[in-house]
């Protein structure tokens, strides 16, 4: 048990916290065995459960490997864009998906269907 609390330390090299209303996001850099590092995003929200008359942390958590940063960034820059302006950017080429999934309605889409797109290229 102990040599798994060292290794869990050894793994994060750097974090920052971000407090922002009733959500806090956690950005950690931690590192591979193979010691490539990759950047988990966690986003924690306090929450009340009226049934046990106490308070819980839900909380979501993704990983961001460093070949997907620029891709990742791209996507976020786009999107903060059209909400901060309401006008789309023009679309970037290099993230372009498959016609078959983009046939789909991106509401009906999930992580399997991407990850399915890029096992065929």
């Amino acid at each position: 048990m102990e040599d798994s609390a060292i290794n869990n330390q050894r793994e994060e090299f750097f974090s920052r916290v971000v407090r922002a209303g009733k959500r806090t996001y956690f950005f950690d850099v931690k590192q591979t065995r193979g010691k490539e590092m990759y950047l988990t995003v966690t986003e924690s929200k306090r929450l009340f459960d009226n049934a046990t008359g106490k308070f819980y942390y839900e909380k979501h958590k993704i990983f961001l490997y460093k070949e997907d940063f620029e891709k990742f960034a791209n996507g976020l820059n786009a999107v903060i864009e059209f909400i901060e302006t309401g006008k789309a950017p023009d679309p970037d080429p290099s993230e372009d998906i498959d016609d078959s999934v983009r046939e789909k309605n991106l509401h009906d889409l999930t992580i399997d269907d991407l990850d399915e797109d890029e096992r065929l290229k």
